[in-house]
């Protein structure tokens, strides 16, 4: 999905016939008719920029517009970087897993929690070993217990169809 921002009118594309103007400074020059204010941003070889479109006079400013963009957009790539993401991983088991393969699989969810992810172990069933639910749960946590010195389960071992699952999420920092 693209976001298009919506560009501030400048020089010729203001309608306005009075407008109060703002200079490069920051220092408010008062009202005036546009073609003043367009003359003034021209004399300094800047842009007469809208700001802020009032219903009784709409506030310029003059200023450098191709500057602003470009360290606008560079406050936006920054805001960007500090945004924190995280995938969901999956681990996938059956309820008759061996000491190794629990142990390796329990290695790898370590892994990914500790590089900030979530983990999804899924445990699947097949056949009679529906019979056995208890078992699986039995299984789900002793995973829970396993990793318990970094993450917490967001819910309890929820069984829906033929799998059930556990979500574990890294532990808060203090």
């Amino acid at each position: 999905m693209f976001y298009i921002k919506q560009e501030l009118p400048i020089n010729e594309q203001i309608r306005a016939s009075k407008v109060q103007v703002i200079d490069e400074n920051g220092e408010k020059k008062g009202v005036m008719p546009i073609h003043d204010a367009l003359n003034l941003a021209y004399d300094k070889k800047l842009d007469l920029v809208m700001v802020a479109q009032n219903a009784e006079m709409p506030v310029c400013k003059i200023m450098n517009y191709g500057k602003y963009k470009f360290e606008q957009s560079k406050r936006e790539k920054e805001a960007r970087k500090k945004q924190k993401t995280f995938e969901l991983k999956e681990i996938r088991i059956t309820p008759n897993i061996e000491q190794h393969d629990f142990e390796f699989k329990s290695k790898n969810a370590r892994k990914f929690l500790e590089d900030g992810n979530k983990v999804k172990i899924t445990l699947k069933f097949r056949g009679r070993e529906m019979n056995y639910i208890k078992l699986g749960e039995q299984v789900l946590n002793k995973f829970i217990e396993e990793l318990s010195d970094i993450s917490v389960p967001e819910k309890k071992p929820i069984l829906e169809g033929k799998n059930m699952f556990i979500i574990l999420a890294k532990k808060a920092d203090k």
